[in-house]
């Protein structure tokens, strides 16, 4: 559990320098030294995910939102097994469901809703939808962080701060495998065409 918690922490410190650059331009320079509100900080991360997945899901077709990779696309002597791959929808709508409960464990409103549910949607207009629901509900419970609850614990060693991190850095996951389904289909995704 600890060796996850300090990849998950990598992870995010990773996200966090590969995403100065865009935040420079996005958010105020605090002073060196300065408190910065754990909630602005967090959500900016948040929101610079969103956007690369939010890109994403948009640039699917919605008839190929059924899509999962196969042994098909590969070459004969090249044996993947591919049985149970989620397909691209299936993976929009488990990013959803996650982000309910990463953020959910922050306290502050819970799902107004069926988050089971979303598990068993297939059309794109529903999926995003739901996925962009799910993004709003995580920055309101960001903000609901403050320096004071910033590392108080959710769960054992769990704290509000690593399970936002922890959120982003699944997300990121997850955006890594759509972003090869989207190529995997000729289409190149948003943040790489950039």
């Amino acid at each position: 559990m600890m060796k996850q918690i300090v990849m998950t922490l990598a992870l995010a410190a990773c996200c966090v320098t590969g995403a100065r650059a865009q935040m420079n331009n996005a958010t105020p320079k605090a002073d060196p030294g300065a408190v910065v509100d754990p909630s602005k900080s967090l959500s900016a991360l948040l929101k610079i995910y969103e956007d690369e997945m939010m890109g994403l899901v948009n640039a699917m077709p919605a008839d190929k939102y059924s899509f999962a990779p196969s042994q098909a696309i590969f070459k004969p002597e090249q044996v993947t097994k591919y049985e149970g791959v989620r397909t691209f929808g299936q993976m929009v709508g488990h990013v959803a469901q996650a982000n309910y409960y990463f953020y959910g464990s922050l306290g502050g409103a819970k799902p107004d809703v069926d988050v089971k549910a979303i598990g068993s949607m297939t059309s794109k207009e529903d999926l995003v939808k739901a996925l962009a629901a799910s993004f709003a509900y995580a920055h309101k419970q960001i903000d609901t962080m403050t320096a004071a609850n910033a590392f108080a614990s959710v769960k054992g060693d769990q704290t509000n701060t690593s399970m936002v991190a922890f959120g982003i850095a699944h997300g990121f996951d997850h955006y890594g495998q759509l972003a090869e389904y989207l190529r995997m289909n000729g289409i190149v995704p948003p943040a790489s065409a950039k």
